[in-house]
């Protein structure tokens, strides 16, 4: 009963667990919010791609929204502005894994971040090069199909998850240029 009574009051006068440092749990809500962000990108990515592709595009047609403007359906096979278009069998797996493991890389750089915009530009990032996998994977090319022209020139053909990487980036310099760094004493 003595023993009894002793491990009672040590647990009794044991401290609770101590709550998180804020540096913690900063660090959690910004993995959450790039998590978040990547999902939601890849979720309108394809979303989109498939409303475009069985809706817009069945026929396949040039639909014009505006006078600078068009839907066209294009299948890039290589990477940005179709750079390294290749026609091997083997190259959409090339690429898929190339992104896969740079994606990998700012998912760990997205797990050592605390601040917002840095994980807004990486979540960005990620979600894009992951619809663009998605794309590669099923159809062996990505589909894009954003067309803005001027004059009789085109701007290369493009989709929601190249927009995305382009906006993640900006975001990323923009924090890389003008961002408030933290003081390591």
């Amino acid at each position: 009963m003595a023993d009894t009574r002793a491990r009672n009051q040590r647990a009794a006068v044991s401290p609770a667990r101590p709550a998180d440092p804020p540096n913690r749990i900063a660090a959690r809500r910004v993995r959450r919010l790039g998590l978040g962000i990547a999902i939601a990108v890849i979720l309108l990515d394809q979303l989109s791609k498939w409303l475009v592709l069985t809706q817009a595009m069945t026929p396949p047609r040039v639909v014009e929204v505006a006078s600078f403007f068009n839907l066209t359906l294009a299948w890039n096979r290589g990477v940005s502005f179709s750079m390294l278009n290749l026609e091997a069998a083997y190259w959409p797996w090339v690429l898929s894994a190339l992104a896969l493991a740079i994606t990998g890389a700012l998912i760990a750089w997205l797990w050592s971040l605390r601040q917002t915009l840095p994980a807004i530009g990486v979540g960005l990032v990620i979600g894009g090069a992951l619809g663009n996998v998605i794309d590669r994977v099923r159809f062996g090319a990505v589909m894009d199909f954003l067309d803005f022209h001027y004059a009789g020139y085109h701007w290369p053909s493009f989709n929601l998850a190249d927009t995305s990487i382009g906006i993640g980036v900006a975001a990323l310099l923009v924090d890389a240029l003008f961002g408030r760094r933290e003081s390591h004493k």
